[in-house]
């Protein structure tokens, strides 16, 4: 059965997914979803996905939505190499640190947000740009903090769901022209990541663009 990814190049959210199952090794295709152009609101996507976002996961006749969930679901079903640690206070860690980018970064930083700022509220850019850094900022103050003593990865020795969720973040600060100075210890580890075939795959320069 053909695995395909619902897709949109920059999303970080799609960033996630496409280092997940490049880490597990799963083939798959990508379907472009224009997000910009707002296709993923079109009634043939909306209908396998009601919450009309990127990504959506097509595999073993499932049809799943979002990030994480998706990357449980392949660390379940695909257990090499491992994701999560198996020690109960080690995953809690991890798991506690791709959550601070996940819940607590993105959500205010994602392209529907960024969209009513600049809509409904008439933000003039320089001032959603502001919004921007200063919700990544926060979190990676503390995500720095909580990374103190990791080793090669966030997740360990190997990377997992934590690398997988910092370095589409740090792309996207880098991006927003986020000073990246004070985190030395996220730059080291996402510097790193990127030398993993993994990691170079699925970045937004080496997959298809849909701008």
């Amino acid at each position: 059965m053909t695995v395909r990814l619902h897709d949109y190049f920059r999303s970080s959210a799609c960033y996630r997914v496409r280092i997940a199952l490049n880490l597990k090794r799963v083939k798959y295709e990508t379907v472009a979803v224009n997000i910009v152009k707002g296709e993923q609101q079109e009634s043939h996507f909306a209908a396998k996905n009601p919450q009309q976002l990127v990504p959506m996961l097509e595999i073993d006749g499932l049809e799943l939505n979002q990030s994480l969930a998706i990357i449980d679901y392949l660390d379940a079903t695909h257990r090499d190499p491992p994701l999560m640690p198996d020690d109960a206070a080690a995953r809690s860690k991890v798991l506690a640190m791709a959550l601070v980018i996940a819940c607590d970064i993105h959500p205010l930083n994602n392209l529907r947000v960024l969209r009513y700022l600049d809509d409904a509220l008439g933000v003039a850019q320089d001032r959603r740009d502001d919004w921007y850094r200063h919700w990544v900022a926060q979190g990676f103050a503390a995500l720095e903090k909580m990374a103190a003593g990791s080793g090669a990865f966030l997740s360990g020795a190997t990377p997992g769901v934590a690398d997988i969720c910092l370095v589409p973040q740090m792309y996207n600060a880098r991006r927003l022209n986020l000073d990246l100075t004070d985190y030395p210890t996220l730059v080291r580890i996402d510097a790193g990541a990127c030398t993993l075939p993994a990691f170079r795959a699925a970045h937004p320069d080496a997959v298809t663009k849909t701008i």
